[in-house]
């Protein structure tokens, strides 16, 4: 089994948690191409065997998220799992329709974001995390991101809470911008529910559970329609087919002269998926093999 299969990841549970239990199941090697928070549910796309040396190539996926700020409260945390730290009251026009969509337009586009100060981005060496677990203060720096659309959902005006729809890039963190949005709306909030919908091409309704896997496991119709190989990965390359010679040279670490343009092929024999090949200046060299 080599390959990606999305997991729909529940809440209370790890990433880590999830690579546990498919790995008990496949008896494989699994990654992934980024964590989820143990409160956030979604798209988990786990990279299974020789599936795990793609990773490199699907870091700078842009996502799309289902988000909920609760308004008047803010945590330590910047979400449900924090301590409240401070209340504020919410504005009337805070709640409506017009005016949150005319506010969540503003956040479209490049933009630095300061990241929550409870995330695992290091700084001289320690988590974020840390830091904030002994009450120190650090210095975080902005970090590059781009919001490409976001759009309102729904109001509730009963608990003060707004349920927007996001497509980001890559290291944008919605808690950030939910406490920002909380910000602009002339009050506090934190992020009390996510919901990622998309990575990339992978999307939610292509999901799975782990209880699913773990009931067809045995079930090679089932593990067929939802494993997505590295040659439906790659779908969008160009192919590259050698002969049984040239193949031998190819699969022993020859790098092999190519007119074509520099970048990914998949490389056949005999109408044969052999793997995944790379060409840089004029010269192919082997990448993935199965």
């Amino acid at each position: 089994m080599d390959g990606i299969i999305i997991i729909n990841k529940p809440q209370k549970c790890t990433s880590h948690d999830i690579v546990q239990k498919v790995k008990k199941l496949t008896k494989q090697k699994i990654g992934h191409t980024g964590t989820l928070d143990p409160m956030a549910t979604g798209v988990l796309p786990l990279l299974i065997g020789k599936g795990t040396l793609a990773s490199k190539y699907l870091i700078n996926h842009d996502k799309k998220y289902q988000a909920t700020i609760t308004l008047g409260k803010k945590t330590n945390t910047g979400d449900s799992e924090g301590e409240i730290i401070e209340e504020k009251e919410v504005p009337k026009t805070s709640l409506i329709n017009e005016y949150v969509e005319e506010i969540l337009q503003t956040f479209c586009g490049r933009q630095e974001q300061i990241p929550p100060m409870y995330s695992a981005i290091k700084v001289n060496g320690k988590k974020l995390y840390e830091y904030a677990r002994k009450g120190q203060n650090v210095e975080i720096k902005p970090r590059k991101i781009e919001i490409y659309e976001i759009k309102l959902q729904k109001i509730d005006t009963e608990n003060k809470q707004i349920q927007f729809e996001v497509h980001c890039s890559k290291g944008t963190y919605i808690r950030s911008l939910c406490e920002n949005i909380a910000s602009k709306l002339n009050t506090v909030g934190y992020m009390s529910s996510l919901n990622r919908i998309q990575v990339g091409n992978f999307k939610i309704e292509n999901a799975i559970t782990v209880e699913d896997l773990e009931k067809n496991i045995d079930n090679n119709n089932f593990i067929l329609q939802h494993l997505i190989t590295l040659e439906q990965l790659f779908k969008d390359k160009n192919d590259i087919n050698l002969d049984e010679k040239k193949l031998s040279l190819f699969l022993n670490g020859v790098q092999l002269t190519k007119k074509n343009q520099d970048g990914i092929y998949k490389i056949y024999c005999n109408k044969k998926f052999i793997g995944i090949g790379t060409i840089t200046q004029g010269l192919l060299k082997r990448d993935i093999i199965l």
